[in-house]
This record gives structure tokens, sequence and C-alpha cells, in this order.
């Protein structure tokens, strides 16, 4: 549009700004209010007003406003009892605060309620209301339009939305609101809602004390169901938080509001449908209860077990709806039971109506008899929410009693009071409000057991106190609850069973912490409890058993006696040192004869000393190693086969030295006599004493558990300490053994007839291939088979030394005596 088409409509609204103006300055000072004043449903006069804001009604008339004319009032539709049991409830504690001598003793409460219809707009409306009055004041004086409030606090309203609005909107002038049903946790922010109060305990506490409870049943994998508005979304949320905290995952959550269209509400039934989660907490007021309960019987989901919140769980009309027995077994939270004396006033119709509302033109008489009526408003199964309204309205009359008796000298109001205020009812309750405005937090924990006449019995099976430590808030009695389909055992309701002992949890790949497989434990490692997250390793001396779930304590492994082997390890032992024993017998009783004297009897004596400490030396390797036996197998073992190869060595220096004599002119027997030869055979074993000596003293061998040969076994065998030592021991016999065999080698075709030299070169041939297959074999043999080749060396070099030097000798001395003499023995081989 054109600028110059704007000038004459815009010129045309300043003219009226104008006028009003103008017109107004005029006329007298009036405080007035906008629109028509609204009447109280129930009113009484008294010395102090009391406000009550209640739904009388659950809904009202879709309209259609055309912003032309004034909207019309809200038309209430649905009548609900249960507003109309509220206010009953605090008119009969007014009554009776007005006829006792001790409280407020000449003073009269009056009273004004309020329909809100389940308006929040209406709420507000109304609060507005019974904070300003409904009278026009005027004042021609200068002092501004100002009137004190028309009552002093407010009961209600009954759902933790409206009273967030009515919180807000009243907050500012301190006018108490004490709510006896509205639970959200949001209200206990005292920053936005200033003078809100309650009576009933804060979500807060109830979410998480409907997380407790299923948690105490095993219930890890759960479906969710909330009312959409701040009582089901402020408490869904807490209840999810403390249930992630105790290992419980939601499958789902979903949130639905009873005038939501129906194919939302179907989608929540086919989400139902298709979940695996057996349970389904459902944090929702009665009337969005009884939608969801319509939609579940009409596609008959049974078999589901239901936890519920205060707001429909101990409720008797839905229990009454549920003709399909859907709930059956629901468990869930309530209020702790309370007995009002108002039934006979709950029957009486005494309260008169100042001005009717619309569609609501005829009043109550006082005489009329309503105890032949079956409604939900004879219905006291809501008994703890009146006590809730009961003990709201005592609270502010004792708090106007301490300000009627503080003689002027109080500075507070009275919501400064109110939140300070402590006494018992008659029936001994206490009442009192903590710095969030919330009483204690205690509930009954309700089951819905069906009785034989197909009506519910709402049992209480324990109690929850939020006052108490952690781990004694949650206290059931020891008490039969039925479960969904009147089963008398605890549904199971987990994304995976639980993992067993000897199993850890492996998280499936996307999905919550309660969906995870069990793996077993690998070898070595056992879980012990159920549900284990890891596998723990055993100790080294320990070992996991068949099923994983404990370590056993490992073989100890070692080369025994008991053993076939060590027996037959133990056995040739003994028979070489019973063999050596028995030529040593043979030679001393021959020690005369020429083949004995033939190659000097004392180092042959010496030799079969030494074979027999070797085949004696075998058995200190046999048993479980001790840190002396590790230090005396190894170097006795050392000193025995020096020894013995020193003594074989001076035989072998003999023969050759004997050969030099025979030759003219040779005098080399002088310097190599029986001093020389026990010089020699001392002398070589006292380096192998002084490298023993030393290994001892820098790094002595000792017993040592092998963990790392075998998984299941403890190898007990001997450390060698030095390795240096060791192997300088087995070395320098290595030494020894190679010179001998040289030397022998030398002397094997000397001419005598009986050559000692051959049969010499043959045992050091043996010993020497023995000890060098003895060294790959050793070293690749594992645990007690290391141990038991070193002894099959040490007896097959030992048999190798007995048998090639000495046998051949019995064979002449026992089967050949003719050859046993001294022309044969220096006697000249055949000629060629």
């Amino acid at each position: 549009m054109p600028s110059t088409q704007k000038w004459p409509e815009q010129g045309w609204a300043l003219l009226q700004l104008l006028l009003v103006a103008f017109f107004s300055q005029t006329e007298e000072l009036v405080c007035r209010q906008i629109g028509v004043p609204e009447s109280p449903q129930l009113y009484k006069d008294g010395d102090i007003m009391l406000g009550g804001i209640f739904s009388f009604h659950s809904s009202w008339k879709d309209r259609q406003d055309t912003y032309i004319q004034k909207p019309l009032p809200l038309q209430c539709t649905s009548l609900n009892f249960r507003g109309f049991q509220f206010a009953q409830a605090m008119l009969f504690a007014i009554e009776e605060i007005n006829n006792s001598t001790d409280l407020l003793p000449g003073i009269s409460l009056g009273y004004k309620i309020y329909d809100a219809c389940g308006s929040i707009a209406r709420s507000v409306r109304v609060a507005l209301s019974l904070a300003n009055g409904n009278e026009v004041a005027s004042d021609t004086s200068q002092a501004p339009c100002i009137r004190l409030s028309q009552v002093q606090a407010i009961m209600g309203e009954t759902s933790s939305s409206p009273c967030m609005a009515i919180a807000t909107v009243i907050g500012p002038f301190h006018i108490p609101m004490i709510s006896h049903f509205a639970t959200c946790a949001c209200l206990s922010d005292k920053t936005k809602y200033p003078s809100f109060l309650r009576t009933v305990p804060s979500d807060y506490y109830q979410s998480r004390a409907l997380a407790q409870l299923v948690k105490h049943f095993g219930w890890t994998w759960v479906g969710a169901i909330r009312t959409n508005d701040d009582y089901g979304n402020n408490g869904m949320a807490t209840f999810i938080e403390t249930a992630q905290q105790l290992g419980i995952c939601l499958e789902y959550s979903v949130s639905f509001f009873r005038t939501d269209p129906p194919d939302k509400i179907q989608k929540i039934i086919d989400t139902i449908k298709t979940s695996t989660s057996k349970v389904i907490v459902a944090f929702l007021s009665f009337m969005d209860m009884d939608v969801v309960l319509h939609e579940l019987s009409h596609n008959n989901l049974t078999g589901y077990q239901w936890v519920g919140s205060e707001g429909w769980i101990f409720d008797s009309q839905t229990a009454a709806m549920d003709k399909h027995h859907i709930l059956d077994g629901a468990i869930g939270l309530s209020i702790p039971k309370a007995y009002v004396k108002f039934w006979e006033a709950l029957f009486s119709c005494k309260f008169r109506q100042s001005q009717p509302s619309s569609g609501h033109q005829k009043g109550c008489t006082g005489h009329e008899d309503l105890t032949g009526v079956q409604n939900s408003f004879t219905d006291m199964s809501l008994m703890p929410i009146f006590n809730n309204v009961y003990k709201g309205v005592y609270a502010v009359a004792h708090t106007l009693h301490s300000i009627l008796n503080c003689n002027k000298t109080c500075n507070n109001t009275i919501l400064q009071l109110l939140k300070k205020i402590q006494f018992k009812t008659k029936e001994g309750d206490e009442v009192y409000f903590n710095e969030d405005g919330d009483p204690a937090a205690k509930y009954e924990i309700i089951n819905w057991q069906p009785t034989e006449k197909g009506i519910v019995d709402f049992v209480t099976v324990g109690l929850h106190d939020a006052t108490l430590h952690a781990g004694k808030q949650l206290n059931l009695q020891n008490r039969s609850l039925i479960w969904a389909q009147n089963s008398q055992q605890v549904p199971l309701s987990v994304c995976s069973e639980k993992c067993p002992p000897g199993t850890r949890k492996v998280l499936q790949k996307g999905k919550p912490v309660c969906c995870y497989d069990c793996l077993r434990c690998a070898e070595g490692e056992i879980s012990n409890i159920t549900d284990s997250i890891t596998c723990v390793r055993c100790h080294p001396e320990f070992w996991s058993n068949e099923r994983r779930d404990a370590c056993v304590k490992k073989k100890a492994e070692f080369l025994s006696y008991k053993e076939i082997m060590g027996a037959l390890l133990t056995a040739a032992s003994l028979f070489g040192t019973c063999i050596t024993n028995v030529v040593a017998l043979i030679f001393f009783i021959y020690r005369k004869t020429p083949i004995v004297r033939a190659n000097n009897s004392e180092l042959s004596f010496l030799l079969l000393f030494s074979l027999t400490l070797c085949f004696l030396c075998s058995l200190t390797f046999i048993g479980r190693p001790t840190e002396w036996s590790c230090m005396l197998r190894h170097t006795a073992f050392g000193i025995t086969f020096v020894l013995c190869i020193s003594c074989v060595l001076g035989k072998t220096i003999m023969v050759l030295m004997a050969f030099r004599a025979t030759l003219p002119s040779s005098n080399v027997m002088k310097w190599f006599g029986p001093a020389q030869q026990r010089l020699s055979v001392l002398f070589f074993t006292f380096i192998q004493v002084i490298i023993c000596v030393l290994w001892l003293t820098i790094s002595p061998p000792f017993p040592f558990k092998n963990f790392k040969e075998f998984k299941d076994t403890i190898i007990l065998e001997c450390a060698l300490g030095s390795a240096v030592g060791f192997w300088a021991v087995l070395g320098y016999i290595g030494l020894l053994a190679m010179f001998c065999f040289i030397l022998a080698f030398l002397a094997r075709k000397l001419p005598d007839n009986f050559n000692e030299a051959k049969f010499i070169t043959f045992s050091m041939l043996i010993f020497c291939a023995v000890w060098i297959t003895f060294i790959p074999a050793y070293i690749s043999s594992p645990g007690k088979f290391s141990v038991a080749v070193e002894i099959f060396a040490i007896l097959a070099s030992s048999f190798g030394l007995l048998f090639c030097i000495f046998i051949p000798k019995c064979y002449i001395i026992l089967l050949k005596p003719e050859k046993n003499t001294k022309k044969n023995m220096m006697g000249k081989g055949a000629p060629k």
C-alpha cells in the first residue's frame, strides 16, 4: 500500500486516543475492575476470609471467539464430584475451627470458593478475584487505589499446572497458597513460587521412591507413560534420572494428554504392543489413566505389570472402570491413609450459594438427604487427600492464632509465620513445612488385589519414608503380593537375562546398558557374582575352574618319587650304585691280580667311588625342590663328575706314560707316579670346587615357581641363579672330557693285549655324545621333563663309564681267569 494511503487511518487512531485521554481526566478518580466480576460458587462471610479454588467440573465447552464482541463466560461441563469432596473437607475444617474454643476464639472464618473447571486461565482469573475483591471502590483523594487482599490464604488447586500459574500471579502479593494434591517438584522452587506451600509430598521424592521400588523387584527393562503436563513431565524426568543411577533402562517413554487426538493415543498402544518390557511405570493423573485404561481394554492388552504414581494408584473410580482386569496386581505409591470425621458433614448441605453461576440456578436448601446416594461423591477412598485439605486449613488457622496472640509485637507476615508453623492435628498427624514449603515425604506402597466379588482391594504392602537413611527408606512388609494376571510370582522384565557367575556382561552395540550379552570368562579369569561387568584374573598360584566362578589352587608339578618316571629313574640310580659297589667288591677281592694292579688300583677304586657318587647325586634331582636341594644337586653333580673324569684322565695319562716307560732309556714314570696321579685328580677337582663355591656365593640356585610353562600347573623347579655359574660347571666338565677323549684316542692302538685306552675312548665317546645331546634336550624339555633329561644324562654317562672301563675287566677276572696274568697283560699282539 502507498504511504499516502496510510495517513488517514493513522490520523483517525491518534484522534481517538486524544479523545479518550481528554474525557478520562474529567472523570472522578475511581478504581474499577475490568470485566464482569467473578462470583464464588460457595460463600460465607466471616471476620477472616479464606479462599478456595477447586474444579467442580473437569472440562468446558469449546468455543470460537470472534474478537468482535466480548467473549462469553466459560461454560463448564463434566461434573467432577472430587472437587465437591475437596471443598467439603475445607468447609468441615472451617466449621470445626469456628466451633472451637481453643483455636481463634471469638474469631469466625469465612470462605470464598470458586470453581476452576480444570482451566488454567480460569484458575488465574478467580485467583485474582480472591486477591483483589470484586467490589468497585472510589477515592476522590490523591491516594492511589490500594486495598488489602480479600482473603488471607488460598486453598487449592488440585493439579500442578494450575497451581504453577496461580502461584506465579499471586506470589508478589505474598498471599499463601496451600495445595492438597499438586505434587510437581518444580513447585518447590521458592524463587519462582515464593508463596506456594502444600500438604502433599513433592514428586521429587515420589519419583525416586518409584525407581527404588522398581529396582527392588529386579525390573531393569521398563516402559514409561506420563501425563503431558508439569506433573507428568517433571515427575518422569526425576524418575528417569534416578532409574539410570540404579541401572534401570527405559525401553520407551511416551506422553499424552486426555484431550489428544485418538491417533496419538493409538500410537502409544502400538508402542506398548511391540515392546518387550513387561513392566509399565505410569505417571498419570486419574483422568488420563481413565483414557488409557479405556484404550487398553479395547485392545485387550493384559499381562503387563503396572507401577503407578499416587495420581491414580488408589483411585477407586479407576479400579471400578477396570472391567477387563487390565490393572490387576498393580503396585504403586499412595499418600498414607488418614481419617477425618466429617462423614456426617459430607451428607449435609448447609452452605448457601450467594449468586448462582450460569447453568446452576437452583441452590442448596440445607435439607437434602444424601445418605442413599451412591456415586463418586460418597466415595471415601480419597480420604488422605481430604486430610491434606483439612491440614492446610488448620495450618492457616494456627498461623492466624499466633498472630492474634502476639500483642502487636509480630513483624512477620502470615506467609512467613505459616512457613514456620508446626502442630499436631486431633488425629495425631504432625504438620509442618520445610524450607521448600513441602511436608515430610512418606508413602504407603499399595497393591491392587482383586477379591472374589470382582472388586479391587487396595492392600498396603509396605512403606517408604524419605526422611530415613537411603538404605532404610523402602520397607516392604512380609505379605503376599498379587502380580499381573493374579500371578504369585514376581514378573520378570529385563532386556537380557542375568549373567551367571563365570561370565561377564558385554554391551550390545547401539542399545541401552541393560541390553548385553554374557561372555564366558577367559582361562585364568573368574567372576563370582551375577551380572559382573569384568572378569578378575586369578592369582598366579591359582587357576579358574571349569565354571570360571572360582579360583582353585594350581597343581604343583615336580619330579616325584611317587610317579612312574621318578620311580624308574630312582631305580636306575640305585641299580647303578649297586653295580658299581659290586664291581668295587670284585676289584677288592681280586686286588692282587695283574689286571687290577696293571693300571693303578687306587685310581680304579677312586673312580668307582666317584661313579657311586654320580649315581647317587641323581637322587637329589628327584623330589620337591628346596633351597638346600637346589644348591646341592648342581654342585654335587659338578664336583662328582669332575672327580670321575679326573680319575679317567689320570688313567689315560698313565697308559701313555706306561708305554713311554717301556722304551729304552725312558725315565718318564718317575714324573707321573702315584703321588702325581693323586695330585692331578685333586688339582682338577679343586678347580671345580672353586667354581661351585663362587657360584654359590654370588648367585646360588634357588627354588622357583614357574607359572609360565603351563596355564593350570605350577612347575616347581630350581632356578639356576647365575647362568654363568651353571654353564661354567658344565663347560669345565666338558673340557676335561674332551681332553681325556683326545688322549685316549691317541693311545687306542698301543700294542698291549689289554689296552685300557680303547675302553676309555669308548667311554668318553659315550660321555661326550650324551652331554652334547643333553643341551638341546634340556632346553626344549618343559617342566619336570627337563629335570628327567638331566638325570638321564647323568645316569647314561655314568653307566657308560662303568660298563666301558670296568665290565671288560670283570669279564676276564670272573670268566677268563687264565688271561689274568702278567705275561698276558704285557704280551704283544700277534705278528702281522
